[in-house]
């Protein structure tokens, strides 16, 4: 396993060489890039700005492992789903281009007053159409564990029963409530054998979420992708970021 970040907090303000720079100085080897951060990798970048980007990473020791998107397909109207999934499909390209494996989409919650079945299957669905363009390009649609309800890893498990491809993966997002009688198992082997090449963590320190476990179970099934951190904000990130990868090896060694 390896830890890398995901800027949805740390490093939203860095730009991309301070953000490469500080991951080099803390050990964090790789980046998930959340869209819409000072980085400012997005699907707007023209061809030679991609470039760059994949050589600032090829010229560094950190590896871009994703792009962080905001895609969702709950929606009941037709159009807002076609939107998502048509901005999903621009994310796979630029996530190709600039020599990254994957797209971090998300289910978001349910539609009130729909036959959450119905929410499921247009979720899966669309989920199966990226995929299938993900699979052309060498990437993963990385789904994360999401949402008001759909955070539910029996809910994703039927979400990936129905996009049933296997560039489709599930990005476990250590959320709270996934323990019974303190342990996160049953939650985990609903999911383990959907997992992708990414999985989020947060505090480490927290109590209330089982971490030893978690990495107990990563390792029991032969996981060998990326630990990547989504913790809280703080003023002084590369001192946190240090810490934090003492203690993450630490706990996984």
């Amino acid at each position: 396993m390896k830890l890398g970040i995901v800027t949805y907090m740390w490093g939203a303000d860095w730009d991309l060489p301070t953000l490469i720079k500080n991951c080099e100085a803390s050990g964090f080897e790789g980046v998930e890039l959340r869209s819409t951060h000072k980085h400012g990798v997005e699907v707007s970048l023209n061809k030679e700005q991609r470039v760059e980007v994949r050589k600032q990473f090829a010229d560094s020791k950190v590896t871009c492992v994703g792009l962080g998107s905001a895609c969702e397909y709950h929606s009941q109207d037709h159009g807002v789903v076609q939107q998502n999934i048509d901005l999903t499909k621009q994310f796979v390209l630029l996530s190709e281009e600039i020599g990254a494996t994957g797209v971090k989409v998300r289910p978001n919650g349910f539609n009130k007053g729909e036959d959450q079945k119905k929410t499921i299957e247009r979720i899966g669905l669309a989920l199966r159409e990226c995929g299938q363009f993900a699979s052309e390009h060498g990437q993963e649609i990385r789904v994360e564990v999401h949402g008001n309800g759909t955070q539910k890893p029996e809910v994703i498990r039927d979400i990936m029963k129905v996009a049933e491809h296997a560039k489709v993966v599930v990005c476990w997002n250590s959320n709270p409530g996934e323990t019974v009688n303190g342990s996160l198992k049953a939650a985990f082997d609903l999911l383990k054998d959907k997992f992708g090449s990414t999985v989020h963590i947060h505090d480490l320190y927290d109590a209330e979420y089982p971490y030893h476990e978690l990495f107990a179970l990563l390792k029991a099934s032969n996981y060998r992708g990326w630990c990547l951190s989504e913790s809280p904000a703080t003023t002084d990130a590369l001192r946190v970021m240090k810490y934090y990868k003492a203690l993450w090896n630490e706990m996984t060694k």
